[in-house]
């Protein structure tokens, strides 16, 4: 699938101001406790506690296709519909705020966001239909159905779980808020850390100084580098942060003041599996 860049709605900087008014008001959470990893293939919830990524690890992201790991990977980023890689540590991509293409008529009607006509709200570049999370009730309805995958992604053998489109608010035409969007993730996050899976949060820099609410363990960034945002990240989450870039000056960027500290890869937009012509995959 390709991947879901970040959508701007400020300019480079933005983020970080409006992180910066959000630790005012919920302060960041220390770094939780790891464990042990858990073996792969087991079904059931580990007897263990969350276990968080590997602070600076080789990264790949794999949400278009899975294939073996490159040398000196440590954390991989994979979709649902795949299984885990062997001995590393096993990021699980779920589209948890909007609906992939072709699959709205696997949601209840209303459960879609629907505007004052009564018209599906769709994020236009991805032609994904927007998730009604305006209500507590229908909070919990669409988590619930969202639960069942992250259920999968535990039974699998997975370490973590990446719900996308936090940001989804942002393209509702003003019918969702921050406040809805904080509160589906803290459900999310609920049903992750019952399931032994750590959480990430998927972009959206504005809302990363929330994490102590909403129960977030780490960040899954996009273009970071290249809009000046990881350092947002960094603080929010203690370094504990995975970068995707799209651009060689975005790598440089990242690298240049986080080389040391974060897990940074540089992809192909459609992140495309080798053999591909479109493949991309670089870390310096």
């Amino acid at each position: 699938m390709p991947v879901k860049r970040v959508l701007r709605v400020a300019g480079p900087g933005a983020a970080a101001a409006l992180m910066a008014l959000a630790t005012l008001v919920s302060c960041a959470s220390g770094p939780a406790k790891s464990t042990p990893p858990r073996k792969h293939g087991t079904s059931g919830p580990s007897p263990r506690t969350v276990r968080l990524p590997p602070l600076h690890a080789g990264f790949d992201y794999q949400i278009g296709g899975a294939y073996r790991p490159p040398s000196g990977v440590g954390i991989v980023s994979r979709d649902r519909t795949a299984t885990p890689a062997p001995g590393l540590y096993n990021i699980c991509y779920v589209n948890a705020f909007q609906v992939q293409p072709g699959e709205e008529r696997q949601w209840p009607a209303d459960l879609l966001l629907r505007d004052a006509h009564g018209k599906v709200v769709v994020d236009r570049d991805w032609d994904e239909a927007l998730l009604d999370i305006g209500t507590p009730d229908k909070r919990e309805r669409v988590a619930a159905r969202v639960g069942r995958w992250i259920d999968g992604c535990a039974d699998k053998g997975f370490d973590a779980v990446e719900p996308d489109n936090y940001d989804s608010y942002t393209r509702s035409r003003h019918l969702l808020g921050a406040d809805d969007a904080t509160a589906f993730i803290t459900l999310l996050s609920a049903r992750a850390h019952a399931r032994h899976l750590a959480i990430g949060q998927k972009n959206t820099a504005e809302l990363a100084g929330l994490r102590a609410r909403t129960g977030l363990d780490f960040a899954v960034a996009e273009e970071c580098g290249e809009y000046d945002e990881c350092g947002t990240y960094a603080t929010a989450f203690h370094d504990r942060v995975v970068v995707i870039e799209y651009t060689d000056s975005g790598l440089r960027k990242a690298r240049a003041r986080y080389g040391k500290r974060l897990s940074i890869v540089r992809r192909d937009v459609d992140v495309s599996t080798p053999g591909s012509a479109d493949y991309v995959r670089r870390t310096h």
